[in-house]
């Protein structure tokens, strides 16, 4: 069992920053690829970045040059720097492990999301 714990949302004004952090905890071979996920009100849920547990990263042509992802695989936690916010940015941001569970499974797990704002 993985849990994924989210924190770093709030309401942030136009042009503005936020650091989104998502650690993952539990029982598990390994983490790997770990990615961060967006849905808006009335929206289907979006990729926003991915990222291999090498540090190889894919990022949703809407985000490249603004956001930045990363990660620490001795904490298992990944990051979403968040720089020259616009108000369209503004939906529940998720994060998701795919993992090997302890009897060499593959698994996905998703956290709770957390909400991120963009308002003047």
């Amino acid at each position: 069992q993985v849990q994924l714990a989210e924190s770093g949302g709030g309401l942030v004004q136009p042009g503005g920053s936020l650091r989104l952090s998502c650690a993952a905890s539990g029982r598990f071979f390994i983490i790997n690829t770990m990615g961060w996920y967006r849905q808006a009100p009335g929206k289907e849920r979006e990729l926003v970045a991915t990222i291999t547990r090498g540090g190889t990263t894919t990022y949703a042509d809407s985000v490249k040059g603004r956001f930045t992802i990363s990660r620490d695989n001795a904490k298992n936690t990944v990051y979403l720097q968040m720089n020259s916010l616009k108000p369209e940015d503004t939906a529940v941001y998720y994060c998701n492990a795919e993992h090997t569970t302890l009897i060499r499974r593959p698994a996905l797990t998703w956290g709770q999301g957390t909400q991120v704002t963009v308002s003047s």
